[in-house]
């Protein structure tokens, strides 16, 4: 009975103290930014790929921010990356990434990256 006893809290301790992560992506236009380009012609070159990251921690499930507001977040500091301004450039392949690190169910942590490639258009 003690053996079974000592074999449950190291079983119970061991399954607390590890974590899981889970990783998951998406590629596409997620929040319907609608740029029309002709891409029939070599009149663009690729300049560059930016990124922006966002974190949230939840402590048994509270704090940090939505799921929605993180991908906002990150995107604009993907945005702030990117240096449009003054140029004839374009955000294009925007992939949304999406890492969760969980000690359950305790600590929850959530990572979201947004990256994509600029364009730039020549004559």
């Amino acid at each position: 009975m003690k053996i079974i006893k000592i074999l449950s809290i190291v079983f119970l301790t061991s399954m607390l103290m590890t974590s899981c992560g889970i990783h998951s992506a998406r590629v596409g236009n997620l929040n319907s930014n609608v740029t029309n380009v002709e891409l029939s012609k070599k009149n663009f070159k690729v300049v560059d790929k930016v990124s922006g990251t966002s974190t949230a921690t939840y402590i048994f499930g509270i704090g940090g921010h939505s799921n929605k507001a993180l991908i906002e977040k990150a995107k604009s500091k993907m945005l702030e990356n990117a240096n449009l301004i003054g140029g004839a450039r374009a955000i294009i392949n925007l992939t949304t990434e999406s890492h969760i690190s969980i000690i359950y169910p305790i600590y929850f942590k959530r990572t979201i990256t947004v990256s994509g490639h600029i364009v730039e258009f020549t004559d």
